[in-house]
């Protein structure tokens, strides 16, 4: 008589109770990737799941939790609430980036660099695929930072000099630069809220210009180089003000020098002082 093959011959370990949740939870993101659930889609009450799935409803309750921290669907409370499958979303890119800044694990000069380095891949890529209602986006946005700076709306003004970004990374067509930008986005805005006011930087509006006139001729280089120098002077002005911040928050060790690429672009003239103090990043 046959005996049968034990189960580890077969790569087969038994599931850990404790998660349950991350099968039912896979099995769920199988369907979506299979397209047996679309966005928009609203899933069974989660009393039905956790029947379907042979589950408890606190497991169940984790498996969707963790889908929407992947950013596959969204939970929403409420006589119409429920979980609702989401379109392609970063979440999941822009929560790990987060918990990293949390971590203490980025200083300003990761994040200099790292933004210097991905916005040249997406002015790259811009300038091959931007249609001209993603240059028209690109300035209404510089147009609108103008005028919430002119009426002294600086908070406004930086959430416009943020978006530029996000705007330029969506001209890209690529999802993934997306992501990422939208991440290093979120670990700038984190920054800028541990270091509070700084100045003013009269130099990013002006740079904003030159940047849109470049995109607009789909000159990469010029572009890329405009880029690198202002954020090179966003590291040199307010970013380096990490320093020295409490346990929990990013501190940096090393000059802010060590930020800037080999081939560093020209520097230009020390930027004036405005008198305004503004909560943003460029």
């Amino acid at each position: 008589m046959k005996t049968s093959a034990p189960t580890s011959s077969f790569g087969i370990q038994p599931i850990s109770p404790q998660r349950i949740y991350q099968e039912v939870a896979s099995q769920l993101r199988r369907n979506i990737s299979e397209g047996k659930l679309r966005p928009g889609d609203k899933l069974p009450p989660e009393r039905d799941l956790a029947q379907m799935f042979g589950v408890s409803r606190n497991t169940m309750r984790e498996a969707l939790r963790a889908l929407e921290l992947s950013g596959l669907i969204e939970l929403k409370l409420g006589s119409a609430g429920g979980a609702f499958v989401l379109p392609g979303s970063s979440n999941a890119v822009v929560n790990g980036m987060r918990d990293l800044y949390f971590l203490g694990a980025i200083t300003p000069e990761h994040l200099t660099a790292a933004r210097i380095s991905i916005s040249s891949a997406v002015i790259r890529m811009a300038c091959e695929n931007m249609t001209d209602e993603d240059l028209a986006e690109l300035e209404r946005n510089v147009a609108m930072a103008e005028e919430m700076h002119k009426a002294g709306s600086f908070e406004e003004r930086t959430k416009y000099h943020q978006a530029f970004h996000v705007l330029l990374a969506k001209a890209t067509h690529n999802p993934i630069l997306l992501a990422t930008t939208e991440g290093i986005m979120e670990i700038t805005r984190q920054f800028v809220k541990a270091i509070g006011p700084t100045e003013d930087q009269d130099y990013t509006l002006p740079s904003r210009k030159r940047l849109l006139n470049h995109l607009r001729k789909r000159d990469a280089e010029k572009a890329v180089k405009e880029m690198a120098s202002a954020l090179t002077k966003l590291q040199q002005g307010y970013m380096v003000k990490a320093r020295g911040l409490p346990p929990g928050k990013p501190a940096s060790t090393a000059p802010a020098a060590s930020a800037e690429p080999a081939r560093r672009p020209p520097r230009g003239p020390t930027p004036k002082k405005g008198r305004a103090r503004a909560p943003g990043a460029a």
